[in-house]
């Protein structure tokens, strides 16, 4: 594919208009060259969308649910012409590079599902800058940038957090000792381990459950760091009269469980876990009746996002944040709702 140089004056533009004011360039010249008797007879703008795509990596089953999905709508849409992917294994760096690689081959959307919030400024407003907008797939960003992205595709992971929190109240309420629990959080500084948090014990406050949270700590959404961090829970607390497991993401809570077997204790039973996401896997733990509440995050939207890439190329208005559709599951909804699962 042949890249043009978008003029200075044609940056604020949407990008298709830029297609076409740059094809007509092309056009142009083409025309110089064949009446001076040279060129092939071939030239102008290329069809469809260019797309950069900086992910996250692929540290879950949801997270390569999502790629996929992502590249299969991207290769079924007649509209895209190109999905440029890059996998940044969980590195903030790699998606930064990953952006302004996309910024010099002249993309004309960029989408990024950002592995934290923060230090996004210096590299959207080189995209802003170039003319190319941003859009964040799944993750957010601090409000300080919000300027800096057109729109947010994904789950709002406060409300996933207040599901797993209104579950605990009604599950706990009649707790007259009170209820402890631990904490699995993802990624230290990423908008679902943020969000999820916060939805979660803002419920369990406004309610007034009686409540300890004897300890939270991450386990970077995997399932090895997962099982480590429960290891350290269990030589450090036991499980003797710990009541609840609330893990930010299916991975951590499958470690969870592993490490909760192996200390002879029964998942499930001697202590209740909520989980977030709703694998497969996730929810063939919970027939086996090893955990008991699924939160879910829906990771298959590639179809969605292409129509907003396209909306937003177009220069069209859309929402600042646009939803993906979820539920949620309890002990009673397991075995029904296994089948349906894609990840």
């Amino acid at each position: 594919m042949k890249t043009l140089t978008i003029p200075t004056f044609l940056k604020g533009e949407p990008p298709v208009l830029k297609k076409v004011l740059a094809g007509i360039g092309a056009g142009a010249l083409l025309f110089g060259l064949t009446a001076c008797g040279g060129g092939d007879g071939e030239g102008g703008a290329d069809e469809g969308l260019v797309v950069g795509f900086a992910q996250v990596g692929a540290e879950s089953a949801w997270r390569t649910a999502n790629s996929t999905s992502v590249q299969d709508a991207a290769a079924a849409d007649d509209r895209i012409a190109e999905l440029k992917f890059v996998d940044a294994q969980q590195e903030q760096e790699r998606q930064i590079s990953a952006i302004r690689d996309f910024i010099t081959q002249q993309v004309d959307v960029i989408v990024l599902a950002p592995v934290v919030e923060t230090g996004w400024t210096d590299v959207l407003q080189e995209a802003e800058d170039a003319g190319i907008p941003v859009i964040l797939a799944d993750r957010g960003i601090e409000a300080a940038d919000e300027d800096l992205y057109t729109t947010r595709l994904g789950s709002d992971f406060v409300a996933e957090g207040r599901s797993a929190g209104e579950w605990a109240v009604q599950t706990f309420a009649d707790d007259a000792d009170g209820t402890k629990i631990l904490e699995l959080q993802g990624t230290t500084g990423s908008a679902p381990a943020n969000d999820r948090n916060a939805g979660f014990f803002e419920v369990l406050d406004a309610e007034g459950l009686n409540y300890e949270l004897v300890d939270s700590q991450s386990g970077n959404f995997t399932a090895e760091e997962g099982k480590a961090v429960m290891e350290t829970f269990i030589t450090t607390h036991a499980l003797d009269g710990i009541d609840l497991l609330y893990a930010h993401n299916d991975e951590m809570g499958l470690g969870a469980i592993q490490a909760i077997e192996e200390a002879g204790f029964k998942p499930g039973e001697d202590i209740q876990i909520i989980i977030v996401d709703g694998s497969k896997a996730g929810f063939q733990a919970g027939v086996d009746g090893k955990l008991n509440y699924i939160v879910e995050c829906n990771p298959v939207f590639g179809e969605q996002l292409m129509d907003v890439v396209v909306q937003v190329a177009n220069g069209d208005d859309v929402e600042k944040f646009t939803p993906v559709e979820e539920g949620v599951f309890d002990a009673t909804q397991f075995e029904a709702e296994l089948p349906n699962r894609q990840f």
